[in-house]
């Protein structure tokens, strides 16, 4: 039953329950106090004026001072009960008249996905979908709900997401694909009912719990993801260890040419250099695309910006020189045993980082706030006492994937306080908590709304994405006709759109030596892009014809 619904139930039964409770007491009290026995009907009719404010009919006034204490408290419950009336009828109607209602049909569209469910995650997911200029539209059961996104600009539609004819409202035959992110068993329902009205319709659903994902694809699911397991799987790559490879696995643009993401670590030939300084375009043939700052990511990077310890450079070249970048950035002293490493919550995320740390040596130490296999123990992250059992002040990590932001965020703070020099790699449920928790002393924060937006868009926009980085930074491929007989230096490509040109494919090779002055592009070239999703979004736009 809808709130408005049992509210009113609710105050309907509190109006009958007082009215008889007080009907009782006034015609017993007549005939006590004031010796005017009368039938039960006519008390009624006096509790009904005293409550409508109508007046007392013959029977006032009273005698006893019981009676007028009676009648006092007649009045003020029936001022109780009008203005609760106020409230529960008056308040929601003119609410519902004075905001407009989202509509209940969007056929006019095309070539646009179709949303079922308003989460944190589609909301990361409709991020990057208007940041490359794709329509969407997004079914929201909840009436109340849909008005409110209506209002705020969404593309929205209210109706019931596992209904044919809703989803035929939302323009499904002609839709690029459908997402779902309500409850497991819902979006399952979603899936049956999609392919009912179109059955060649691609519909890609997320589930918390992955052991049923398995089901999502026997309704017709054409993927299923599962975003804690990514993530959980992502933050591992975190966490040093001591057999870990120095060059990360990086997204191959041509033979011997990478797109890598690499740490400064404390120590290292390259920090406290600026990137003039450092020289490394020069000294190792890469270009640095980008360098993580804390949770920030500055793209391009200037001459003057410091190589600060810790942050994280995103740079491309060929194999040998990210390789001989890779040496300059690591710490001269390396460390030769294995690493004590912490992991503090042990569910679908926790689980996921677990067997890659396993793979890598280190001695783990797993801490949930309940007995499962694996988890060596048990009590809070946030409880000193157990960090310390679990070996915190030896540890040289601890990845954190807690089920709440707040918790994630006094644990990064007592970590920081019982170990200064610990690595804290945090899980953040909520995108706005991720500063909270660098602040409270996190070395890295990774959104799991933010990386199940970009998993989605990667997923769902295949089609368009020949290449996709899990960062704040995306490597797309993309046409770029505008570009035709023009040089990237003439185009002003990077401070008119603020992308770094990675590549050309240019019948089906890949070019990588890119002159920004001589190099000439030509009109069936397509190029490899790197930039925030905003910054490709202006290059498509500009670009793309």
């Amino acid at each position: 039953m809808a709130v408005r619904s049992r509210r009113t139930v609710f105050y309907l039964a509190l109006v009958i329950v007082t009215t008889l409770v007080f009907t009782g007491a006034y015609n017993l009290g007549m005939a006590v106090w004031e010796g005017r026995p009368q039938p039960l009907y006519r008390s009624l009719e006096v509790v009904i004026q005293s409550f409508t404010t109508t007046g007392y009919g013959e029977d006032a006034p009273w005698t006893t001072l019981q009676m007028n204490l009676l009648a006092v408290v007649m009045q003020l419950a029936g001022i109780g009960l009008i203005l609760t009336a106020v409230d529960v009828f008056a308040v929601p109607w003119l609410r519902g008249a004075l905001t407009p209602s989202a509509p209940e049909a969007l056929r006019d569209h095309a070539n646009h996905v179709i949303v079922c469910g308003h989460t944190p995650r589609t909301e990361a997911f409709i991020d990057e979908l208007v940041a490359r200029d794709r329509d969407y539209v997004l079914v929201e059961p909840d009436a109340e709900a849909a008005a409110d996104l209506h209002e705020a600009g969404y593309s929205v539609i209210h109706g019931d997401p596992e209904s044919t004819e809703v989803l035929e409202n939302a323009a499904l035959s002609s839709a690029l694909a459908v997402v779902a992110d309500i409850a497991d068993d819902t979006n399952a329902s979603i899936v049956l009912s999609a392919h009912d009205a179109d059955p060649d319709v691609r519909v890609i659903t997320l589930v918390e719990n992955a052991s049923l994902a398995r089901y999502h694809r026997a309704a017709g699911a054409a993927a299923v993801l599962s975003p804690r397991q990514l993530l959980g799987e992502s933050l591992a790559t975190e966490v040093p260890t001591a057999v870990s490879t120095v060059v990360d696995e990086g997204v191959t643009i041509a033979e011997d040419f990478e797109l890598v993401e690499l740490s400064v670590q404390p120590g290292s030939d390259l920090g406290g250099q600026t990137f003039a300084e450092a020289g490394l375009r020069d000294r190792f043939g890469v270009n640095v695309l980008g360098a993580w700052y804390g949770g920030d990511f500055v793209t391009p990077v200037e001459p003057t910006h410091e190589i600060e310890p810790g942050a994280r450079l995103l740079v491309a070249g060929e194999t040998a020189g990210v390789a001989s970048l890779a040496e300059a950035t690591a710490s001269v002293i390396h460390a030769l045993t294995p690493q004590e490493i912490v992991l503090a919550g042990y569910g679908d995320s926790g689980q996921a980082a677990y067997r890659p740390l396993a793979e890598t040596g280190s001695n783990l130490t797993v801490v949930d706030i309940e007995s499962k296999p694996a988890v060596d123990h048990v009590g809070d992250a946030r409880d000193p006492a157990v960090l310390r059992e679990a070996g915190i002040g030896e540890a040289s990590a601890i990845l954190l994937t807690l089920a709440d932001d707040t918790t994630a965020i006094f644990a990064t703070l007592i970590a920081r306080d019982l170990n200064p020099d610990i690595r804290i790699v945090v899980r953040a449920n909520q995108e706005e908590n991720v500063q909270q928790l660098y602040r409270a002393g996190a070395d890295y924060v990774q959104s799991l709304a933010t990386v199940s937006g970009r998993m989605l868009a990667s997923t769902v926009l295949e089609a368009e994405e020949a290449l996709a980085y899990d960062k704040q930074v995306s490597i797309v491929q993309l046409p770029a006709a505008g570009l035709a007989e023009r040089t990237l230096a003439s185009a002003g490509v990077r401070t008119r759109t603020g992308c770094t040109v990675v590549a050309v494919i240019r019948d089906d090779e890949a070019l990588t030596e890119i002159d920004p002055d001589t190099f000439e592009f030509a009109a069936h070239d397509e190029v490899v892009v790197a930039g925030t999703d905003e910054d490709i979004a202006r290059f498509d736009r500009q670009f793309r014809s």
